[in-house]
């Protein structure tokens, strides 16, 4: 009996070791994952302003793969978090007193996180726009 329950302790042991490698080698891609969510829908999966809702608009969505060739080689880095934040107008997502993506966070904070006293809802909302701006930095045509 005490074999058997050596032998499960360890078959346990095991499977947790192998479930806890198998996720540090997949880890999660936040900026990815808010792309997809949030932007694909009109940017297109490769951001090439080709998504499903682009014939809802009169203009032509842009193509976020080349924000760093239309800007000397040099990725946007302020540029493309103020269109996110709200602190840059762009079309599409909103004004500076009403910016989409800003808002979305700052919601989805409260829903989520009302209950911890120390939350702070605006470090949730800048480190889920720099991680989308990470993700755009990482599509860049080469």
């Amino acid at each position: 009996m005490k074999q058997l329950k050596a032998m499960t302790l360890v078959l346990a042991l095991g499977l947790a070791t192998v479930s806890v490698a198998a996720r540090a080698a997949d880890p999660v891609d936040l900026g990815k994952r808010e792309y997809v969510n949030q932007c694909a829908v009109c940017h297109g999966l490769q951001g090439k302003g080709d998504g499903p809702y682009t014939e809802l608009f009169k203009t032509k969505i842009g193509d976020l793969t080349r924000l760093t060739s239309s800007n000397g080689g040099v990725f946007p880095v302020a540029r493309v978090q103020g269109a996110l934040d709200g602190s840059r107008m762009t079309k599409g997502h909103g004004t500076s007193e009403m910016p989409v993506w800003g808002n979305l966070y700052k919601i989805k904070a409260a829903e989520n996180y009302i209950d911890i006293p120390s939350y702070d809802a605006d470090a949730f909302v800048r480190a889920r726009i720099l991680a989308l701006v990470d993700y755009l930095s990482r599509l860049q045509e080469k």
